[in-house]
């Protein structure tokens, strides 16, 4: 009797639980608009700075431009254009996109070799890539830099290409033949029972499949050779140089020169924004990939 009074006057569990699901779910979604906002705020700092008078910045912080917005100006930006920014723009690009699809093509089809085809010293040629991931990029500069120079390639934009797609080749296979190995074994047999061979497989079967790991993939292979500053220092010329060679010779020995950096700085962190924000949901659904069956 007084079991069932008590039963009776208690909330259904499955009410409580949604109440706590509501009131978790909006903590949850009020933490990333503060993380959000905290995290645009340098990017919002950095663009006020880049269109700001070099006195101003060096006399006040970037956040009294809300009570002084004579302060505004695009002479920064015309500035930046006149030192012949525009041409290392277009080598960034130049570098960063052939990179990016050269190393999503060769490690998509290596790793579908190492996922789903029979060969000899497949484990032992996978553990070698593996302990690829190991090697460190600047104990190969040197090396690198000298078959570049018997080959006629050092200080050109195909050798900033080739040595970023050598060492971006084992994370990028390792990464996809993880990926393609969760894919259903029937999947592939179905295609084999239709006559498919292994191209058609891997071309109309596995690769649309892993659409949210190759966007991942191409979302961190762009990131890092655009943002990248040691190989274009060792491997380009002033003629071939990057973005981030061409902001780094800015540099001066006992200051900074804030207005040819910043907006070259905002610029250079635009395009990487902008792609990352367009590919959001299959970076989301890539690192999500594998996590639970």
């Amino acid at each position: 009797m007084t079991t069932s009074t008590i039963g009776a006057g208690a909330p259904p569990r499955n009410v409580l639980s949604r109440v706590v699901d509501r009131i978790g779910g909006g903590l949850i979604q009020a933490l990333m608009v503060l993380i959000g906002v905290f995290w645009l705020v340098p990017t919002l700092g950095l663009f006020v700075v880049s269109i700001r008078d070099e006195t101003a910045n060096n006399s006040s912080g970037w956040w009294t431009v809300f009570t002084k917005p004579a302060e505004l100006t695009l002479k920064s930006y015309a500035d930046l254009l006149a030192t012949g920014f525009t041409s290392s723009f277009w080598n960034t690009v130049l570098i960063t996109v052939p990179t990016t699809v050269l190393v999503i093509g060769i490690a998509a089809m290596a790793a579908y070799a190492f996922a789903w085809m029979e060969f000899p010293g497949r484990d032992g040629l996978f553990l070698v890539v593996v302990g690829l991931l190991v090697v460190p990029i600047q104990i190969a500069l040197i090396p690198i830099a000298k078959l570049y120079g018997a080959v006629g390639i050092f200080g050109s934009i195909s050798g900033v290409v080739l040595f970023h797609v050598a060492f971006g080749l084992p994370f990028a296979i390792f990464l996809l033949r993880n990926f393609f190995a969760g894919i259903p074994r029937s999947l592939l047999e179905a295609a084999r029972m239709d006559g498919a061979g292994e191209w058609k497989i891997f071309s109309t079967v596995v690769f649309p499949l892993a659409k949210p790991a190759v966007a991942s993939l191409g979302i961190f292979q762009f990131l890092w050779v655009w943002n990248d500053l040691l190989v274009a220092l060792v491997f380009a010329n002033t003629e071939n140089q990057p973005m981030t060679k061409a902001l780094q010779s800015q540099m001066r020995q006992f200051g900074t020169n804030i207005d040819i950096l910043a907006p070259g700085a905002f610029l250079s962190l635009l395009i990487p924004l902008v792609l990352f924000f367009a590919f959001q949901r299959y970076f989301v659904q890539g690192m999500m990939a594998g996590s639970v069956k």
